[in-house]
């Protein structure tokens, strides 16, 4: 037995080997951290990863654009008349039977229960970009009464769900929810 041996027959040189290798792996992990942690989203988009929007003010019958990451957002407060005709609508007769909506898991009908806000079926928050082409459509407008895309000419129904034109999908419905009687927050 050498000198360089200890008493368990591991020697000198293992030693070196396994301690180069965690030196050189901690040293890979200190130049690669900041280079991910770059990639993190910066503080202001943080900010407005989440937003508040006052609908106090929104009667029966209309609606407000919120602006949430970029992109409008429709917030409505459908009649009751508004309701019932979303309501009305056969699944069969949707060009997307899919309810786009992120609140809920898996792909549900697009069921006007299944993309209004609250259990009434009063409020309806959605996306407000056309997903034709990313154009803004105009709100109670359209051969269905609530809203079309002049761009294209898709037309969307009471519950936003694409009934006539390009658009191969329904208006999404994003993350949303009441924070109290008058506040929705979004994201």
């Amino acid at each position: 037995m050498s000198h360089a041996d200890d008493h368990s027959g591991n020697t000198r040189r293992d030693f070196l080997y396994y301690a180069t290798a965690g030196a050189g792996a901690v040293t890979a992990g200190a130049a690669i951290w900041p280079l991910v942690n770059q990639m993190n989203p910066s503080a202001d988009v943080q900010a407005l990863a989440s937003i508040t929007v006052d609908v106090s003010g929104v009667s029966p019958g209309t609606q407000i654009t919120a602006l949430w990451l970029g992109k409008p957002v429709f917030i409505r407060r459908r009649t009751e008349a508004e309701i019932e005709e979303a309501r009305a609508v056969e699944m069969s007769d949707l060009p997307d039977p899919v309810a786009r909506n992120v609140n809920l898991e898996g792909e549900p009908d697009a069921t006007d229960e299944n993309r209004a806000l609250d259990e009434t079926g009063e409020w309806l928050v959605m996306m407000g970009v056309c997903t034709h082409l990313g154009c803004v459509p105009l709100g109670d407008a359209g051969d269905f009464g609530g809203w079309f895309c002049p761009c294209h000419g898709s037309h969307y129904d009471t519950a936003g769900r694409i009934r006539r034109g390009p658009a191969p999908t329904n208006l999404p419905v994003p993350q949303a929810e009441f924070i109290d009687d008058s506040t929705i927050r979004l994201g």
